[in-house]
């Protein structure tokens, strides 16, 4: 497995990744793929991964700003997905460790995730890296109809910004 940058034309593979992930139903409350024009324009420009074999993406991984305010510039959000085909393998805290590393190089000091309660292994993987639950969000949405709970994770650099 090799993790690079995320270039343009990985885009098809990266939108199956993230409709896999739609349909569980447990990844995200967006219902619908977004486009590349949408996705270009909501992560930001740096620490954007893919994880490939055989020159295919099997996983990626990118963060989008928290707040246009300036104190919150070091502060990201973490996004990751993993095609249902290559979970569990350590794709997914291989392109975390990565996406650390980008970020902390970028000057982001602190990363956060929200993510629904059932999603054990997305709790399992962030906790693996050194993100703590710091609160739990009741009914904070509806997917399907249905009020759906939410865990905020953080984790806060051990190089950058004030430890």
């Amino acid at each position: 497995m090799e993790i690079i940058s995320i270039r343009k034309d990985h885009f098809s593979e990266i939108a199956e990744i993230y409709r896999q992930g739609l349909e569980t139903g447990n990844a995200t409350f967006e219902t619908t793929v977004p486009t590349w024009e949408d996705w270009d324009r909501a992560k930001l420009k740096h620490s954007r991964l893919a994880a490939v074999i055989n020159d295919t993406v099997v996983g990626w991984a990118a963060l989008s700003s928290v707040s246009d305010r300036c104190v919150y510039g070091g502060v990201a959000e973490v996004s990751i997905y993993i095609s249902n085909d290559h979970q569990s393998k350590g794709i997914g805290k291989a392109l975390m460790l990565k996406l650390i590393e980008n970020s902390e190089s970028n000057g982001i000091w602190t990363l956060q995730s929200g993510m629904f309660p059932e999603n054990g292994a997305t709790v399992a993987l962030h906790k693996s890296v050194g993100f703590r639950i710091i609160g739990y969000r009741e009914k904070i949405g509806n997917l399907g109809s249905k009020w759906r709970d939410t865990i905020l994770m953080e984790r806060r650099s051990e190089t950058v910004g004030i430890n």
